[in-house]
């Protein structure tokens, strides 16, 4: 029987790239999406030309309603769900100061970012719950440890982050490991307004891989997390940064 990997905003950038590597891996890809069908479809038709399975589902994951239906689907069909990766940008955030931010866009960028996660979780953790077996990825951002202009990007990815590790110690004693993934900046659409020359050579010096991160990478790291042989790691946030925590820290000194 094929294991099932549900990928929450998995059309395009970062969630396509995990379904993708998913699905290379064996397991029969969830290519979840809120309103764009023709990209999600189109993500199910590459990885079905690389050999794989997969299946477009479309639900709002801030929508517990929505996200009930989506899990009873994919467990009607398949009977199983093996990996939950909670990716879906759900909520654009506001970059501004604290000063001038106003209290409904910082509210609702927490609420929205762990909304996806938290439905999903609720849903899909009784099922791995039983199957004694199940790895809960979370997609989360460095930005975590910064302040300046992202106090609701901020906020609402430490909030994620501490939320996995609740989810963990609920999770670990029936065979599920939940671990969090801390990413860098990445080259994606969504933050081609940010990552100009200037920026990606600045991040480029500051990585091992001499370059700035891309969705693969993400992928390929997540499809790691989801193996067998990182079942004994659980309750962890790891920073996916290409090494900027540490090189940056190293530049800035020398």
């Amino acid at each position: 029987m094929s294991t099932v990997a549900l990928v929450s905003g998995a059309s395009r950038g970062i969630g396509a790239a995990i379904a993708r590597s998913l699905a290379r891996g064996g397991h029969h890809a969830i290519v979840n999406y809120h309103r764009n069908a023709d990209a999600a479809k189109q993500v199910v038709a590459d990885i079905e030309a690389a050999g794989g399975t997969a299946q477009a589902e479309q639900a709002d994951v801030c929508d517990d309603a929505q996200v009930a239906a989506l899990v009873d689907r994919v467990r009607a069909e398949h009977g199983r769900v093996d990996v939950l990766v909670c990716n879906a940008n759900t909520v654009q955030p506001p970059f501004e100061p604290l000063a001038s931010l106003p209290w409904d866009a910082f509210v609702g960028k927490v609420a929205g970012e762990l909304a996806g996660s938290y439905h999903l979780t609720q849903r899909v953790l009784p099922i791995m719950r039983e199957q004694r077996a199940g790895r809960i990825v979370y997609i989360s951002s460095t930005l975590a440890d910064e302040v300046g202009m992202l106090a609701a990007h901020s906020t609402a990815k430490a909030a994620l982050n501490t939320f996995s590790r609740h989810v963990a110690a609920a999770a670990g004693q029936h065979g599920v490991t939940v671990n969090t993934l801390a990413l860098g900046p990445v080259n994606t659409d969504a933050t081609a307004g940010f990552l100009d020359d200037d920026r990606r050579a600045f991040f480029a010096q500051r990585s091992v891989l001499g370059r700035v991160l891309e969705p693969e990478d993400i992928g390929a790291a997540v499809a790691l997390l989801a193996e067998d042989a990182f079942g004994s790691a659980t309750g962890q946030v790891i920073r996916l940064d290409g090494g900027f925590d540490v090189l940056g820290q190293q530049l800035t000194a020398s």
